[in-house]
């Protein structure tokens, strides 16, 4: 059975105020996550993506059609405690996700709502912080931290609750370089050696060739979906919908248009100075 399944769900936020029906935000949208796996949702402002997120938690519940979390209805208000102890959301904006003024009070926080024994909360705050790097800032002040250092605070925040899927919502979008480095590692630890499920909404294409999966939404519905080099071997589809590919496929795809022969498109600058050598042989 499929950790997350999305079955053909439409979502609308309200109506207009004429009295007429709102445009969906989400039409139709199906979609199957095993456990372990790393989903990468991408698209433009206002194509679903976090309405999609905000489903995964109970945030929001569909106007038709289903969500189930490890089997359990998210319609189902008996379950909403569970579903949300098992999938934890985590913020763009990490000032809007911090709530204390000592980062292991903070980090404390979630697991002190769940009614976990102090004993157990002190052992949970270490471990989310040595998880993301940062358990020697516990006695810092988070306002006095760098953007990807409180991002990281905020998932440490999310461990400390024990859920089995984390879901992201364009985490690096205020980062800088070093700071986006630093959450993406992160999220590739807390994946590939954890086995925790990963769901991370992004503008950003290099982000997405580091997933499992990726799932491309365009006017509340999904466009296409598969591995990396499945989804931006599309490159015509992606640019008919004003979307980007990696830097490495773009400039691939710019060479065949001139005619050279390249039969796999690259995805990261390595294969990308491979295909050259082979190629200008």
């Amino acid at each position: 059975m499929n950790f997350i399944s999305v079955q053909n769900i439409f979502f609308s936020y309200s109506n207009n105020e004429d009295g007429s029906l709102a445009k969906n935000a989400v039409n139709g949208v199906s979609l199957e996550i095993k456990k372990g796996e790393f989903i990468a949702l991408l698209g433009h402002n206002g194509c679903g993506k976090s309405t999609i997120a905000k489903h995964l938690n109970a945030m929001l519940l569909p106007d038709s059609g289903k969500v189930y979390i490890d089997g359990d209805d998210t319609c189902d208000e008996e379950k909403t405690y569970d579903i949300r102890k098992k999938v934890g959301l985590v913020l763009q904006n990490p000032d809007n996700q911090l709530v204390a003024s000592i980062v292991e009070e903070d980090v404390a926080f979630g697991p002190e709502n769940l009614g976990v024994e102090p004993e157990k909360i002190r052992i949970r705050v270490d471990n989310a912080l040595k998880a993301v790097d940062m358990y020697e800032y516990r006695k810092h002040a988070p306002f006095k931290l760098s953007g990807g250092q409180k991002q990281r605070v905020a998932i440490a925040g999310i461990l400390a609750m024990q859920p089995e899927c984390i879901v992201l919502d364009e985490p690096t979008a205020m980062l800088d370089p070093n700071g986006r480095n630093e959450v993406l590692s992160t999220l590739l630890k807390l994946n590939k050696q954890n086995g925790m499920t990963v769901v991370l909404i992004t503008h950003y294409m290099d982000e997405a060739v580091l997933a499992d999966r990726v799932v491309v939404m365009d006017k509340g519905k999904i466009l296409t979906l598969g591995t990396p080099r499945e989804v931006f071997s599309q490159v015509e589809l992606l640019k008919k919908h004003r979307l980007d590919v990696p830097q490495a496929t773009e400039l691939a795809y710019k060479l065949k248009g001139c005619g050279l022969n390249i039969d796999k498109m690259p995805l990261n600058e390595e294969e990308c100075v491979k295909m050259l050598e082979e190629v200008l042989k």
